[in-house]
């Protein structure tokens, strides 16, 4: 990460703050995906968890304002991760750090996305009456 970029990571911790959830979600996953691209991650996984990161933003914003401040933050915190220090002085995630990190929010897509999850078909056993329904 250049001298720049890591400046400008710091003041948009220090200037502004995650004060909502939306907000921490955007920096978050902004700093991953930023990183998992600059770790050269495949982008088409990089798009499926960027549209992971959006649904969570949408999910917890509470207004439209919100969403919309949450995602100029994602795209911020995206830019200034994705790009490497040609110098070496500057210190950077570790790439393998980043693809665990990676590979567990991929996790979370797959559950989303497995129908007998969605639908309560999960494994194990069905409450029946008297089972607190």
């Amino acid at each position: 990460m250049s001298a720049l970029a890591s400046a400008t990571v710091a003041a948009l911790l220090i200037a502004s703050p995650s004060t909502t959830d939306a907000a921490r979600v955007a920096a978050d996953g902004g700093f991953l995906l930023g990183n998992a691209h600059r770790c050269g991650i495949q982008n088409d996984r990089i798009v499926s968890a960027g549209q992971l990161i959006r649904d969570l933003i949408l999910a917890v914003a509470g207004d439209a304002q919100e969403q919309d401040e949450a995602t100029a933050r994602f795209a911020r915190f995206f830019i200034v991760s994705a790009f490497v220090d040609s110098t070496g002085k500057q210190p950077v995630a570790s790439c393998q750090i980043v693809s665990s990190e990676f590979e567990q929010l991929e996790q979370h897509r797959a559950v989303a996305d497995d129908p007998k999850t969605a639908t309560g078909d999960a494994t194990g056993p069905k409450p029946g009456p008297g089972d607190g329904e």
